[in-house]
């Protein structure tokens, strides 16, 4: 298949793999891009140095494309663009910030710029600022989330709408079947996070994986608006976050209340207790853990069946 996004990233299939904390290093990012998707490097729980690592270590174990995730309000934000550019990266995809900061820098060097966003508003912007495409990401998707609370079904058409370059879906999709919804509302190919995130090559603690994978319905919810939305497994620690929030527990109680490394305590070194478990609400429909690559074609295949199914459909 050849669309806007294969040719934008020169991968043989429209599904790209999430650059999510704790979870997505170099082994995950090669393996999905050798599968002939678009692997993402998260750049979110790596200091400088561990990110330059990362990115050698995955120019070594693929010649495919790859790309980087990286939050503009990270505090080394500088250090880390200046690495994608001296690494040669080809690939950026930004969020949590305005594109209008780094895009023009970016693309000076010869990088595509893909920015992630939650609200058509947003989307319009990114084109605004000249990204090459944008992820417009729904209220289903794990860990942080717009505050408009917007539905994948619902943003992915009015964002199709408003703008002209490639879109990407994001947020509760986790299945061939998923994919092809997302492409029918107007996007040209999907980005994966929590279905990545249950792959045998992703970062996360083994015991977090195998919590994922006994997850149930329900069984994630949004928490901590005051501070930053994120969307988490409901544990002990959530508990103590939902009855501080009953009380009316100010921001500032909150911020100390989730403290620091709270989800690399429970995403990577598997405290299921007192960890912040970030994942998606499509999380209830996993239930194997299993090779990227795997993964990836298995999502592909079910696509192509669900599409020649629709196309069958009698009128």
């Amino acid at each position: 298949m050849r669309n806007r996004i294969t040719d934008l990233f020169g991968i043989q299939y429209p599904i790209i793999q999430a650059g999510m904390i704790w979870t997505s290093g170099w082994r995950l990012a090669s393996a999905v891009s050798n599968a002939g998707g678009l692997g993402i490097i998260g750049s979110a729980s790596m200091y400088p140095d561990v990110f330059r690592e990362h990115i050698q270590k995955c120019k070594a174990a693929t010649d495919k494309p790859f790309g980087v995730n990286v939050a503009l309000l990270y505090p080394d934000i500088n250090e880390l663009i200046e690495i994608i550019v001296q690494e040669g990266v080809k690939i950026a995809f930004t969020s949590a910030g305005s594109p209008k900061t780094w895009t023009p820098y970016l693309k000076k060097h010869g990088i595509t710029v893909v920015h992630v966003v939650s609200s058509m508003k947003f989307a319009k912007k990114c084109e605004d600022e000249g990204v090459d495409a944008v992820v417009a990401e729904g209220f289903e998707a794990g860990g942080h989330n717009g505050r408009e609370e917007t539905t994948t079904m619902v943003l992915i058409p009015m964002v199709r709408d408003a703008i002209k370059i490639p879109l990407l879906a994001a947020g509760g999709i986790a299945s061939g079947r998923a994919m092809m919804a997302a492409m029918a509302l107007g996007a040209e190919g999907v980005q994966i996070g929590s279905l990545f995130a249950a792959s045998t090559e992703s970062s996360l603690h083994d015991a977090f994986k195998h919590k994922i994978v006994e997850s149930n319905e329900g069984d994630t919810i949004v928490t901590l608006k005051q501070i930053v939305p994120v969307r988490l497994i409901k544990n002990k620690f959530y508990q103590a976050v939902a009855e501080a929030e009953a009380r009316g527990a100010s921001r500032e109680e909150l911020a100390i209340l989730l403290g620091r490394a709270r989800a690399k305590k429970g995403m990577f070194e598997g405290d299921l207790d007192e960890g912040e478990l970030e994942i998606g609400q499509v999380a209830a429909q996993i239930h194997d853990i299993k090779p990227a690559a795997e993964i990836l074609q298995h999502v592909w295949q079910e696509f192509l069946e669900t599409r020649e199914k629709i196309c069958n459909l009698e009128k």
